[in-house]
């Protein structure tokens, strides 16, 4: 699966921007599919994971109630909608594609597939 994420941006604290992700080379319905992020500096951690059908979704408590994932099949996409954004949230931010049960996709290493990373930067 070849995976392209666009939508990145500069955005002040407080804004909006939706990330999407275009997946290619597989049936995209077989992969939970997830987004991850990683700041300067740190490690890259888990934002938000969906499962196949979209029926199911999770989210990292430092996002939950500001971001929301959602997933066209027809249209093999993914999104981001990232509300209220705050400068913590800057960071490089990924999606990937797991072919694992939707148990523990919260964990970066059930991941076999990974897109090249879109940059957001929330000024403050």
């Amino acid at each position: 699966v070849q995976l392209q994420a666009c939508g990145g941006g500069l955005v002040q604290t407080g804004g909006s921007l939706r990330l999407s992700c275009a997946a290619s080379g597989r049936t995209f319905s077989n992969y939970v599919m997830g987004w991850f992020r990683q700041a300067p500096g740190k490690e890259r951690e888990f934002v938000s994971t969906i499962s196949r059908s979209g029926a199911i979704t999770d989210y990292a408590d430092s996002v939950k109630g500001r971001f929301s994932i959602s997933r066209t099949n027809a249209k093999n996409t993914v999104n981001l909608q990232m509300n209220s954004l705050k400068p913590e949230d800057t960071a490089v931010y990924y999606c990937a594609a797991s072919s694992s049960s939707y148990s523990g996709t919260s964990s970066s290493y059930r991941y076999d597939y990974w897109g090249q990373g879109t940059e957001v930067t929330v000024s403050s």
